[in-house]
């Protein structure tokens, strides 16, 4: 009997199997490997996904090519009850869904949890440039969810372990300065560099430094290094400011990707200074204060 259901189910197409979450193995034996057109509405976002931050001018760019060309390479799906869930492709995803698409072509495959996390993690590093920030966050979510060691690590991404050990350090770095890098204002080169700086203070005045003075990372590490040796950054006078005023700073500091600049008069008016350091800058500002 139990045969009967098999070949009924196999019969059916699969379309009708997709749809048909009682038998995992026959899904495996009829949709593995191959490419069907799937529904954008009955698929979930990968929740492994080391990438967090999806540039827009980007994916209208991709939508205006799949509106012209189709999707050239399908996105990796997996069967999870009732709907799917993205294993990689996600920029092809939400392109398609942007120009209105409602199916995209698909590869089913079967995988566990540990397997979603990283094959999403390699598969981002391997086919677009994750910011290193970004690589850092799945390298540290790989050893502490899968349990790895850094040495272990290394030999899944197919890395050097100093390699590896080089991107957690980075996760050390005051959050400013991790935004900073995600956002391409600084490089991995200059943040390795400020890792050495121990206050944050410190580290967020030489950024703020490489940011004015448009410092490369050679000039960067002197920088450091005179630091180190006893010699203060550059900085602006000391302003004695409130302490309501000084306990809110790093959370408008931490939401706005910046250090802002906060003066107050004698009689408790003042202003706030919200550096800025390109037009895409400025309008990710904007849009944080509407």
């Amino acid at each position: 009997m139990a045969k009967a259901n098999k070949k009924q189910a196999l019969g059916r197409g699969l379309s009708a199997l997709l749809k048909d979450t009682s038998d995992i193995k026959a899904v495996a034996t009829e949709v593995v490997g191959n490419i069907i057109e799937i529904g954008l509405e009955t698929i979930d976002v990968n929740p492994y996904q080391p990438r967090t931050y999806f540039d827009e001018e980007a994916l209208r760019e991709l939508a205006s090519s799949i509106k012209e060309l189709g999707v050239i390479q399908p996105i990796t799906v997996r069967k999870v009850g009732e709907s799917f869930q993205l294993v990689s492709g996600e920029r092809r995803f939400r392109a398609s869904k942007l120009i209105g698409n409602k199916t995209i072509p698909a590869y089913i495959r079967i995988a566990n949890d540990q397997e979603m996390l990283e094959m999403a993690l390699v598969e981002n590093i391997q086919r677009k440039n994750l910011d290193p920030i970004e690589v850092a966050l799945s390298y540290q979510r790989l050893i502490d969810e899968i349990q790895l060691t850094q040495e272990e690590l290394s030999t899944r991404v197919g890395k050097k372990r100093s390699t590896v050990a080089n991107y957690l350090r980075l996760l050390k770095l005051d959050p400013i300065l991790q935004t900073g890098m995600r956002d391409g204002f600084i490089s991995m080169g200059h943040g390795r560099a400020l890792i050495n700086v121990e206050s944050s203070e410190d580290q967020l005045d030489i950024y703020e430094k490489i940011l004015r003075e448009k410092l490369s990372v050679r000039q960067t590490e002197e920088l450091v290094k005179n630091l180190k040796a006893g010699e203060s950054p550059a900085k602006a006078t000391k302003k004695v400011l409130p302490k309501y005023i000084k306990e809110s700073l790093p959370e408008i500091n931490s939401f706005l990707g910046h250090k802002i600049d906060v003066t107050v008069n004698s009689k408790g008016k003042g202003k706030i200074s919200i550096p800025f350091h390109s037009q895409e800058d400025f309008e990710r500002i904007k849009n944080l204060l509407k």
